[in-house]
């Protein structure tokens, strides 16, 4: 079949676009492809995008072609399914917007023993809400020690005790019939010592050696030391190894046997143009770009959110849009607020990067409220954001698979009288119990002992006290804790994400210590497996786990309703004339809603007409599906009370 001819694109200025040459060789290319013209359709809209990332990172190289051919393969593999959910989703581009949107996180193994276990357990993901499911690493890494994962061998085979390629393919099917996208990680900075590219380079192959970053002696690791952080100091201590193989310094930012790539190849950036393109294939529907910050390298800066990183990002995903567009980004950058947007798109790359990325400071500040039982911090250290483009979303957690590092701004904690060192370090000792008025059970994960600060694991339900409640009222307060924290994350929108096991309020899980290959990493404590017999056992309504899957059932179901949840707006958060009151404020055509959190463990008042400010009628709360009295002009809260108020239903 010879494709139709459509107009050659242009770029946003409307000049030609360069490389016209780009396109010929992709409609050659397809020309025995039924589908052809869409695929050049898309060409047309993001190639632009793509030929300017390219030519920015490798000016004189011959990239280009070689990423058409990829992009080329890559569709004329892609299933007729697939394709078919390409058009769907180009249709309905907000699909991870809406606000019934709802993501889970797990470990395969510790969810459901394999990808067939994970199958097995689609009912309870529907049952639940969940339509975004996140799988942990999944891709073959290497063996022994491998950062939970992260440290892979080969990203074309699935770790072969959770099943096959297949087998991710069939369960992608399931997931979509069951109107659930799939998530998976795709480690960007780094690969595993043993990966077929390091093999190579430890065997002398010269254009493999070019994949890392490889020096002969210490001058050059000296100089970039001079500004770069440690990331995990107690066991990895620099950023630099030597390997005997390569006769070399290596660049090993999280682990020796960590080596980081250099993206400065433009080989490097096409075997991941292959790779997203086959995961795609796979189902997969969205993409975690592990450790993206970490990217690119320039001398004299900590190495961390280098612009080119985002050059990458438009590159993989215009690449994406234009052979597998049913597939998104997600940013994981746990980086400073002011660098934060940027992996969202700021300026000429505005909606352009990731679609999705971690709202980290939200999830710490949810977690410091409760902890002094006071909103002020997070007013404060949330009104600093830029707004995000339309056609992206915050993913909002409480918790996640990794450790809690307390990013609080110094400037921020001066703003509400606090020392941003003091608050920092009484964090860490609350969470870790060591505090006396604390209720948490959590561990310490990487101390620094000239601060004192420490980053901090811990399950949900633990850190909130539920290990250490000795009264049916501690118990109480302390699953209203995490509820108040789930409302928060859903209430503010973008695809708020449970992590496995907190919807049934699962506790910390101490037998990691008689696992070898985890028994030094504390982050194991919250990667308990999943006790189906607890799951069998939610109808007793009295049970811990009853009372939090209900609760966390009742923010779902009534989040799906309001459309005013739509992550196309923003949120904006205030403190009240009560410290332990704080207010969420969207303003949306749907309807404006404004969210009243009481993070303390007692009950506070506050004027009604404070809360309501100029949002006249907004009295009835979506939660309790009820209109909220008012005592002497005040809304009185019970502990870690939560309102959704909008105006009465019709």
């Amino acid at each position: 079949m010879t494709p139709a001819p459509v107009p050659a694109a242009v770029a946003p200025t409307g000049g030609p676009t360069p490389h016209p040459d780009a396109r010929t060789r992709l409609a050659r290319l397809l020309a025995d492809d039924p589908s052809a013209d869409d695929v050049l359709a898309r060409w047309d809209r993001w190639g632009f995008d793509l030929i300017v990332a390219l030519d920015s990172l490798y000016p004189g190289t011959d990239v280009m072609a070689n990423v058409v051919d990829l992009l080329a393969a890559g569709h004329a593999n892609r299933p007729d399914h697939l394709r078919a959910r390409d058009r769907d989703r180009l249709l309905s581009p907000d699909w991870f917007q809406r606000p019934d949107a709802v993501g889970y996180a797990a470990y395969t193994d510790r969810f459901a023993g394999d990808l067939n276990g994970v199958a097995a357990r689609i009912d309870y993901l529907s049952e639940l809400g969940v339509t975004y499911l996140h799988l942990m690493p999944l891709l073959e890494p290497r063996p022994g020690a491998n950062d939970g994962g992260y440290a892979v061998l080969d990203y074309g085979r699935v770790r072969p005790d959770l099943g096959t390629m297949a087998d991710l393919a069939c369960l992608s099917r399931k997931l979509h019939e069951a109107g659930i996208s799939l998530t998976l990680d795709l480690v960007l900075n780094h690969v595993a010592r043993e990966h077929a590219w390091a093999t190579a380079a430890r065997s002398g192959e010269r254009n493999f050696r070019d994949y890392f970053m490889v020096f002969d002696d210490r001058t050059e690791p000296d100089r970039y030391e001079a500004s770069l952080p440690e990331v995990f100091p107690d066991f990895a201590p620099g950023n630099f190894t030597w390997d005997d193989d390569l006769a070399g310094w290596v660049w090993t930012t999280f682990n020796s046997w960590q080596w980081d790539l250099n993206w400065a190849n433009p080989d490097v950036l096409c075997e991941f143009v292959a790779i997203v393109l086959n995961l795609a294939n796979q189902g997969v529907d969205c993409l975690r770009l592990d450790a993206i910050a970490f990217l690119w390298k320039r001398l004299g800066t900590n190495c961390q959110n280098q612009p080119e990183v985002h050059t990458i990002t438009q590159a993989l995903r215009a690449a994406a849009r234009i052979a597998a567009p049913s597939l998104i980004f997600k940013a994981e950058a746990i980086v400073a607020p002011d660098a934060l947007v940027a992996y969202l798109g700021r300026g000429p790359r505005a909606g352009r990067v990731s679609d999705l990325a971690y709202h980290n400071t939200l999830m710490v500040q949810v977690w410091s409220a409760l902890a002094t039982r006071d909103g002020r911090l997070m007013a404060e250290a949330l009104s600093h954001f830029r707004e995000i483009p339309t056609t992206t979303a915050w993913a909002t957690y409480l918790r996640c698979h990794d450790d809690i590092g307390w990013a609080v701004d110094d400037a921020d904690a001066v703003a509400v009288g606090w020392s941003g060192s003091g608050h920092r370090a009484f964090l860490s000792d609350f969470y870790v119990g060591d505090h006396p008025a604390s209720f948490a059970e959590g561990q310490a994960f990487q101390e620094d002992p000239a601060t004192g600060e420490k980053r901090v694991s811990g399950t949900a339900a633990s850190l909130a006290g539920l290990g250490r409640a000795r009264s049916a009222l501690q118990r109480r307060l302390a699953i209203d804790r995490v509820l108040c924290g789930y409302a928060m994350i859903m209430g503010f929108g973008g695809i708020p994400i449970i992590y496995m096991g907190d919807e049934i309020a699962l506790l910390n899980d101490d037998d990691y210590r008689s696992e070898r290959e985890h028994a030094d990493d504390s982050r194991w404590l919250h990667r308990p497996k999943m006790p189906w017999q607890v799951v069998a056992q939610l109808s007793e309504e009295d049970s811990n786990a009853h009372l939090m899957y209900a609760g966390l059932r009742r923010l779902i179901r009534t989040r799906a309703r309001l459309e005013s949840l739509h992550a196309t707006v923003g949120t904006q958060v205030y403190s009240t004339s009560n410290p332990a009151v704080v207010r969420f404020v969207r303003r949306h055509p749907a309807g404006d809603v404004v969210q009243v959190y009481n993070v303390s463990d007692r009950a506070v008042s506050v004027p009604a007409a404070e809360v309501n400010g100029h949002y006249t009628g907004l009295v009835y709360d979506q939660l309790s599906e009820a209109t909220v009295p008012t005592v002497a002009g005040s809304y009185v809260l019970a502990p870690y009370a939560t309102l959704w108020l909008t105006d009465p239903p019709a």
